[in-house]
């Protein structure tokens, strides 16, 4: 059971089908979240199957989150989820210590009826609203993310030692001597890999270097956390870290995350080694894995390391004169990487990623993009080359794992892109099975055009979204034929999985996955909408088995877990930052800003701030005297009488009008040139309507303006002969109203 924020609710079926819609009505007695059975009845007018419950089968121990309220002496709480379409009533002697106003976890002591509201008791009181990282509180409750470590792993954590012991080295190739580096943000806190590059001989016999020696030194996460121990539980458990603004709720306690399992510079740190040669072409010629001891020989920012491959003797250089020359060779093997990626014909789009900036308060002082340069794209390249690499030892080890997949377009987006391509006259289409290639052609010959974001959108709106599997189908957006995830398994499971695999790959044993905890409700959602999608594709039928083996049925269940879990921390996160932005835009009400329209519906634009990159909705109410039809193909609002279009990309200007905090909705007003001056005029509804068409105004607007015009030729206040005289005219014009003038019009 699915609840909406207007009331009605939807039933996800076991067996993947079209959802039951519930109308109002039928969602009286059900929450959000409750497994139910239901009778199709009808179907609705908009040809969706409609569905009556006949039993609710289970109904799970969700707490509630909300703000107490208390009205007409009656005490109740406002669920800060909206599916919840009911506000749970609190007996007096059940509110604790809880103030009105504050927000509460609630606990469900009588279940909702058809005639009756439900009722419920304060479990635990968060705080006021306006709580510095109440937002955060919020959201981990609200969306189910585990945020509190068991006793068991804590313990487990604590027994840990604080340094690498001297029986920790045993079997490992001893890298201390290595300049590895780390090279991160500002304010990272967590160090997961290190990397280092020299020239080498790669082919043939000379004595010159015709490429390099690139290592990627990564946390051995796995030597700490055992298989089946309540740190892998836990672990398992949250499969990622998820972080908000000023907070991040780690995978791993943080005497593993920040300490032990950190590669902080000048400590001996345990590691898993990804030794690559790679060609003057960008290609991996030979790879090896293999644990080791390393040693950071310092930990560097991509601000710093973008300032010295910009001036190898400017300040940042000079102050790290002994790093220069290993950076320049990394940036050297970048070069020759991102060379192989155009050639392989991978879909690169430059998003703009932001940044919102909070002071001691929690509150926002502004919201800046974040810089994308060539340190990023380095790191990025030497991640996504240890990556492959250790998708094709899994895969010629023949071992079971977890594969980062990420699928083509499935057709009916195909046939949606198409038909937009199409309608743009660009000239270029994709094929019925399209390569990464083709997105990417596309990409770079609408580059220059000025509509080149909203064609960008399109493309990345055609593909799906990539997930965990063992079973390989390849990564279309980065155009590999096999891809895991390997170099952060301090804050995503999957990696710390892998980790396992690869080590027992070369021990010559086979890792056995343990005991899982039972998939959640996110796990569950994603599994039927992945079902969905695999009936329409014909590679997943060629690809995947007719029937999986109980391991590989397990691999398919953890794979899902984590991916859920991924969205689930990426949905939170969302959340949170739309509630900050939105906090920050009521600060803002009133004011105009230029911004660019991200996405065009049925029901109006919605728009992204160019300064702040702060979305919101202009209603389609709010775009003048238009009727404007949607476009699904262009993906536009056109006017039908004055052919006025608004598509992805263009340009507008906006006031902020409305902000619904507990919606996490900012609404805009369109601003046209010359809107101002026309609101400082005395006008009645049909001079504004002949105005916003064009048509030349009536005459009574005319006088108005003209009389507007008179008054602001000097400040000089009228004599009172000239008063009186005002007076009996506007009498008269009343009374001239009022008489049989208009009747004579209706004829």
């Amino acid at each position: 059971m699915q609840g909406h924020r207007d009331g009605h609710g939807f039933v996800l079926r076991d067996d993947g089908d079209a959802d039951i819609y519930l109308p109002p009505n039928e969602m009286r007695a059900v929450l959000h979240r409750d497994r139910v059975r239901v009778r199709i009845v009808r179907q609705d007018r908009r040809g969706r199957p409609e569905g009556r419950v006949l039993e609710i089968v289970e109904r799970p121990p969700q707490p509630i989150i909300g703000r107490l309220l208390q009205e007409g002496g009656i005490w109740l709480v406002a669920p800060e989820d909206r599916r919840y379409g009911q506000d749970v009533l609190i007996p007096k002697t059940a509110i604790g210590l809880a103030r009105p106003g504050q927000v509460v976890v609630v606990e469900l002591t009588e279940p909702p009826a058809l005639y009756g509201q439900p009722v419920g008791r304060v479990k635990e009181v968060l705080g006021d609203i306006d709580d510095p990282g109440m937002e955060i509180e919020i959201a981990v409750r609200k969306y189910g993310v585990p945020h509190e470590f068991s006793d068991a792993a804590i313990g487990e954590a604590r027994a840990l030692p604080d340094s690498v012991q001297p029986r920790d080295r045993a079997g490992r190739v001893d890298l201390t001597d290595v300049p590895l580096v780390t090279i991160d943000g500002e304010d990272a806190r967590d160090f997961d890999d290190a990397v280092y590059c020299e020239p080498a001989v790669v082919r043939g016999r000379g004595k010159r270097p015709n490429g390099w020696r690139l290592l990627v030194a990564i946390a051995d996460v796995s030597h700490y956390v055992r298989t089946g121990a309540p740190l892998d539980v836990d672990a398992y458990d949250r499969a990622t870290s998820v972080y908000f603004p000023r907070r991040v709720i780690p995978m791993l306690p943080e005497k593993l995350s920040n300490g032990l399992c950190s590669l902080n510079p000048e400590v001996e740190r345990l590691s898993m080694v990804c030794d690559m040669l790679v060609t003057a072409q960008g290609e991996i010629h030979a790879y090896q894995f293999y644990p080791a001891v390393i040693r950071s020989h310092a930990r560097l920012t991509y601000t710093e390391v973008a300032a010295i491959l910009a001036n190898t003797r400017g300040p940042e250089a000079a102050r790290r004169q002994e790093r220069v020359g290993d950076l320049i060779h990394l940036h050297d093997v970048y070069r020759a990487l991102l060379k192989a990626r155009q050639q392989r014909g991978a879909v690169d789009f430059d998003t703009v990623e932001t940044q919102i900036v909070c002071d001691e308060a929690g509150r926002i002082e502004k919201i800046v993009p974040r810089p994308r340069n060539d340190a990023h794209r380095l790191i990025e390249e030497c991640m996504l080359a240890a990556n492959v690499c250790s998708a094709d030892f899994i895969g010629l080890g023949k071992h079971p794992g977890l594969y980062r997949v990420h699928e083509g377009p499935t057709p009916e987006k195909v046939e949606i892109l198409r038909a937009y391509l199409k309608a743009l006259g660009l000239g270029l289409s994709v094929s019925d099975e399209p390569r990464p290639e083709e997105f990417q052609r596309i990409a770079a010959a609408t580059a220059e055009r000025a509509d080149a974001e909203q064609i960008h959108m399109m493309l990345l709106r055609s593909m799906s979204q990539a997930i965990y599997t063992p079973i390989n189908s390849g990564h279309f957006g980065l155009a590999y034929a096999a891809y895991t995830h390997f170099t952060s398994p301090i804050r995503r499971y999957p990696d710390l999985l892998v980790h396992r695999v690869i080590k027992a790959i070369l021990a010559e044993r086979k890792y056995q996955l343990p005991t899982l905890p039972t998939p959640g409700e996110a796990h569950e959602k994603l599994s039927k909408r992945l079902k969905k999608d695999s009936l329409s594709r014909a590679q997943d039928r060629r690809d995947r088995p007719d029937r999986l083996s109980p391991e590989v049925q397990a691999w398919e269940a953890a794979g899902l877990h984590c991916s859920a879990n991924e969205r689930r921390a990426d949905e939170a996160s969302r959340d949170v930052e739309a509630w900050l932005k939105c906090k920050y835009m009521k600060e803002h009400l009133g004011e105009e800003y230029a911004g660019t329209v991200s996405a065009a519906t049925s029901f109006g634009l919605f728009v992204t701030l160019s300064d702040l990159h702060v979305e919101g909705l202009v209603h389609i109410t709010e775009l003048g005297g238009e009727y404007f039809r949607f476009d699904e193909i262009r993906q536009e609002l056109r006017g039908e009488r004055t052919g006025i279009r608004y598509a992805i990309g263009t340009r507008v200007r906006v006031q902020v009008s409305r902000v619904d905090l507990d919606a996490r909705k900012i609404d805009f007003r369109l601003v046209r040139e010359g809107e101002e001056s026309l609101a400082r005029v005395p006008r009645d509804k049909g001079a504004v309507a002949g105005a916003e068409r064009g048509r030349p105004a009536k005459a009574s607007s005319k006088r108005a303006a003209r009389q507007q015009r008179e008054a602001e030729r000097g400040n000089a206040r009228p004599s009172p002969m000239q008063a009186l005289k005002s007076a009996v005219r506007k009498a008269a014009a009343k009374k001239g109203a009022a008489s049989g003038k208009p009747r004579k019009s209706r004829r």
